[in-house]
């Protein structure tokens, strides 16, 4: 296995121009995400230098650009607050979720995580977006965010907007303009956020010179930090890298799958983790922002030519030397700039493709998502997800449930739900009210298999019968909940003196049911591989006295 993935030098120029384009897109978010997470720009700026530059040389997407993102930058704003009196652990925590997520990698979790219910992630993005926003709205009026979380912020809102402070919103309102009115030609000559980013610094610098800006940052190369750690906050730091590592990774392989659409190659989930996570450790151990395959410059590097690995370490390459040779400047860049840019990032990360059309869209998922969404806004990002999973799973097993349930069928004469050949009908015919048949057809799972008892045991059929054969032929799933019911069934019929016959057990049922100590319950002349006999045998001893149906020898 080579070291880069998907490195190849047959594409150098396309390469060359997508990571300059894609370090321009990204320059304007970095500075923003820094901002808003509370680290300050410089930080946003090392996270897409570091996780920029070791996610695509050790990641698994060839023309995956990372860095900073809105999830992201949302989670560290809270984990920031969270060790506002240690912010060194902060970043230790940014190296255990980097830590985590190569262990995702190492035991093969990509194609599970690529398993969430798309109304999960619909939420969780739509949520994500309003928090942006949010917190927002208190920049783009002249004011600070507040650092105590979603809720604080919407309280002051009406607030803020019954005070604004004309300057920072007269800028805001030209950066959303700039980036929302910019003509598609000109913007792929250069990206609508630097174009906002350069007009609204220029606009403050002449005409609003008291709005607040950045203020100085750090020059030169960044230096390596050691991680800070107390047993004390052992708990919140394992549990806040949980969150990074589960949603940088989930929003990686989002983009991954974008990345893949666009360039016709198939991304590795799983090596794409070990490099976000060895990326996200090197921005840690430097005081980066954690980051995660970032959609918008991932987009623009593929659409200008970029598609192997060089393109998105070149990103991080030109970040760097703008951190070395420009960063005083970046230092007079207006808050209320950053601002509109990220207020954009939110408005698009909602997911107005999954809202448009709700009205056609089952109610069941309708409700996941909205569950998913507030839970994120109100509550915490992690129990959004906990909670929209567990939510549709459990309708998930309820559907499942009632298709299997579907599946059993009760035959109790010659014209049955299921095909008998002309010697079982017989039987049948000449013993109804003696014997039934029960045919389970599909698996048998712990989601219907109380419920088949249940339904059993209100079939007035089932309960006048004397034999009852359980056709387990065409089962071919079975779970320990189903050899449970197993086991009601044959106390049921044992208590009303039924014969209760098995036949077709496949090797993974037989398995369940022996190692639950049911089939100790049944006598091996209850136990058949063929229906037929299985069926003379029932009306034999159910007191059938044609001679057709005296049972013939097991094969």
């Amino acid at each position: 296995m080579s070291l880069v993935f998907g490195f190849r030098l047959d594409n150098l120029r396309g390469d060359f121009y997508g990571g300059i384009v894609a370090a321009v897109v990204a320059l304007p978010l970095a500075l923003a995400f820094g901002v808003a997470s509370g680290a300050g720009a410089i930080a946003g700026l090392y996270g897409a230098i570091f996780v920029g530059f070791f996610a695509a040389l050790f990641g698994g997407t060839p023309a995956q650009c990372s860095g900073p993102t809105g999830p992201m930058t949302v989670v560290m704003a809270g984990t920031i607050a969270l060790f506002a009196h240690e912010p060194g652990l902060a970043f230790t925590t940014v190296i255990l979720g980097g830590l985590f997520q190569i262990l995702f990698g190492v035991f093969r979790f990509g194609q599970y995580i690529s398993l969430v219910p798309y109304p999960v992630i619909s939420g969780f993005m739509s949520g994500i977006g309003l928090i942006i926003i949010i917190l927002q709205v208190g920049p783009l009026l002249g004011h600070a965010t507040k650092p105590e979380g979603v809720l604080a912020n919407l309280r002051v809102i009406p607030k803020y907007i019954a005070e604004p402070e004309p300057h920072a919103v007269s800028v805001a309102l030209l950066t959303i303009a700039i980036l929302y009115l910019t003509p598609a030609r000109l913007g792929k000559v250069i990206p609508p956020p630097l174009l906002a980013l350069i007009a609204g610094t220029l606009m403050v610098h002449f005409f609003f010179p008291e709005a607040p800006v950045i203020g100085k940052i750090p020059e030169g190369f960044p230096s390596l930090a050691i991680p800070e750690f107390t047993f004390a906050a052992l708990a919140l730091i394992i549990e806040e890298a949980l969150v990074l590592a589960v949603l940088g990774s989930i929003d990686s392989l989002l983009t991954s799958l974008v990345c893949d659409n666009m360039t016709r190659i198939r991304h590795d989930s799983n090596r794409e983790l070990i490099g976000q996570g060895i990326g996200n450790i090197a921005s840690g151990l430097f005081g980066g922002l954690p980051g995660a395959g970032a959609t918008m410059r991932s987009v623009a590097n593929i659409r200008t030519g970029g598609r192997t690995p060089i393109s998105g370490m070149l990103h991080a390459l030109v970040l760097l030397a703008v951190l070395l040779g420009l960063g005083p400047l970046a230092g007079i860049i207006p808050l209320a700039v950053l601002a509109g840019i990220l207020f954009k990032v939110g408005f698009d990360i909602i997911d107005w493709r999954f809202l448009k059309h709700l009205i056609g869209v089952p109610p069941a998922e309708v409700v996941v998502m909205a569950l998913v969404l507030l839970t994120t806004v109100f509550v915490d990002l992690i129990t959004g997800v906990a909670a929209g999973v567990v939510t549709a799973s459990l309708l998930f097993v309820k559907r499942m449930a009632d298709l299997e349930l579907a599946n059993l069928n009760l035959i109790r004469d010659g014209h049955p739900e299921i095909p008998l050949n002309a010697e079982e009908s017989a039987v049948m015919e000449r013993n109804q009210g003696r014997v039934l048949l029960i045919h389970i057809d599909g698996p048998m799972s712990f989601g219907s298999a109380k419920n088949i008892v249940r339904r059993l045991e209100a079939d007035p059929v089932f309960n006048s019968v004397q034999s009852i054969v359980l056709d387990l032929s065409a089962v071919y799933a079975f779970d320990g909940t189903a050899a449970m019911a197993i086991d009601d069934m044959l106390q049921m019929t044992q208590e009303k003196n039924q014969h209760l016959l098995f036949v077709g057990m496949q090797p993974q049922v037989t398995e369940v049911l022996d190692g639950l100590a049911v089939l100790a319950r049944v006598h091996s002349a209850d136990r058949f591989r063929n229906r037929l006999n299985a069926l003379r045998h029932a009306a034999y001893v159910g007191g059938s006295p044609h001679p057709e149906d005296v049972p013939s020898a097991e094969l």
